[in-house]
């Protein structure tokens, strides 16, 4: 453990985490500090084995273990494969964080249903399948903690060619309230993290250093911290969420977008 993470409050000290997609950008934050809070992780990657590594190499610079486990969370069997591995190399699963995620930028007028299928088969999808992958595990510990990540898109912000993208979100922002409901019996909370604009490698691909810049100073300027996120940003709350601090929460959402104030309208 290094000088740095002694300052963590190291609140998964003994548990098992698995991460859905956390190569990179926001679920290689989330996977490197739930390792900085004790928690053995289960990087889940769909194809980029070579950064899943390096997220593992980078758990483990940390004093943490660490699995990379390849699994397309839109395929049942695959998640089911990444739950059964992460029992085989641990023992246990203490907390499922849905990170996976596609987006393709469209409107109504330029409707692409193949796209939208593979956002609803990832992103909604994803989730049914991880989660129904983990159950046997948490319900037998009688204990277990989900975390869902949705978007400000599913809350309604007037982003623009993130409609469908949003309606997917929104389906698992109803998924975290429904799940919650279901699996509270069982001692398994489940809860979200609605990121708002999170600067990442996602974010920056296809974009000239001019547009980039645009775009940030654009939505910084949405919001009353006068600032975009960092992964980091959500992995704090996801920490939060995944600790026994958050033991007394469930079926709730939390919004982290520095108070994002460009939204569609006031009604739910």
């Amino acid at each position: 453990m290094s000088t740095a993470d002694q300052f963590f409050a190291r609140r998964l000290a003994g548990k098992v985490a698995i991460v859905t997609g956390a190569s990179r950008g926001i679920g290689r934050a989330l996977a490197i500090r739930l390792a900085r809070e004790g928690a053995a992780v289960a990087v889940n990657y769909r194809s980029q084995a070579p950064a899943a590594e390096e997220t593992v190499a980078e758990i483990k610079r940390h004093g943490s273990e660490a699995l990379a486990i390849q699994a397309d969370v839109a395929d049942r069997e695959a998640a089911a494969r990444l739950a059964a591995q992460t029992l085989d190399r641990f023992g246990r699963i203490d907390v499922l964080v849905n990170n996976a995620g596609v987006l393709f930028r469209s409107d109504v007028l330029n409707f692409n249903s193949d796209e939208f299928q593979q956002m609803r088969n990832t992103n909604v999808g994803g989730v049914i399948h991880s989660v129904a992958a983990v159950l046997p595990a948490m319900k037998k510990q009688k204990s277990g903690s989900i975390v869902n990540l949705v978007s400000i898109a599913a809350i309604g912000t007037a982003m623009p060619g993130t409609t469908f993208y949003a309606a997917t979100k929104a389906a698992v922002a109803i998924l975290t309230k429904r799940f919650a409901l279901e699996l509270g019996p069982f001692g398994i909370n489940v809860n979200a993290v609605a990121p708002g604009f999170i600067v990442t490698d996602m974010v920056k691909a296809g974009k000239t250093l001019e547009e980039l810049e645009r775009t940030l100073q654009s939505v910084a300027a949405r919001t009353m911290l006068g600032r975009n996120g960092t992964p980091e940003d959500i992995a704090s709350v996801v920490a939060f969420l995944a600790s026994p601090d958050a033991a007394f929460l469930t079926g709730q959402i939390l919004t982290a977008d520095g108070g994002r104030m460009d939204f569609l309208s006031h009604s739910l």
